[in-house]
């Protein structure tokens, strides 16, 4: 497991089954291209790369990215595609794509403005989220909807899929955290 980085708010998952148990919370098929957003560990790039057809892992610490792609190589995943490239400035594929990840959660917000405002918005989007943040971003009566929700809701469904508990990750996270999801609502020809 990489070094924790302070400075990106990174909480990494702890357990293999647990990112496969998330996974299994989703939409994702066998034929799917995904997107992961701070690869980090490799935990759910592992855990994605048994359950669909490509993953794209983009992850910025070049040290991680070593980590990474000796560990896959070792696993014989052929099916995953290792970046080492900031995420904001990553070109988002042209295809149709979905998006798994736990990314560093100071970045929460301006990931989903870049994938929602993106030419090629994904399918489906999974992050592993606080609670908070992901509580702003549904529309209903229930809680403070922001800007960002406001926007999100107009082309995808969206909820909380299912609560994590602290000790899931390493180091523990401060706050509540949960497995959001949002899907494209389906466009009327």
């Amino acid at each position: 497991m990489p070094s924790r980085n302070h400075l990106l708010s990174q909480h990494f998952l702890r357990n293999p089954r647990l990112a496969l148990v998330l996974i299994g919370h989703s939409n994702l098929k066998k034929r799917d291209t995904v997107v992961e957003i701070g690869a980090g560990s490799g935990v759910i790039t592992s855990a994605l790369a048994r359950r669909v057809s490509q993953v794209i892992a983009i992850e910025p610490d070049r040290e991680a990215v070593t980590k990474l792609r000796r560990h896959l190589a070792k696993q014989g995943y052929e099916n995953v595609e290792v970046i080492e490239k900031d995420f904001m400035d990553y070109e988002l594929p042209s295809g149709p794509y979905k998006v798994f990840a736990n990314p560093p959660f100071h970045l929460s917000s301006a990931i989903m403005h870049k994938l929602i405002e993106s030419l090629n918005p994904p399918e489906a989007i999974y992050l592993i989220l606080q609670k908070q943040f992901a509580l702003k971003l549904l529309n209903n009566d229930r809680h403070y909807t922001s800007q960002l929700g406001l926007t999100l809701t107009r082309d995808y469904t969206t909820r909380i899929r299912l609560p994590l508990k602290p000790t899931d990750f390493t180091p523990p996270p401060a706050v509540p955290t949960v497995l959001f999801e949002a899907k494209r609502i389906p466009k009327n020809n």
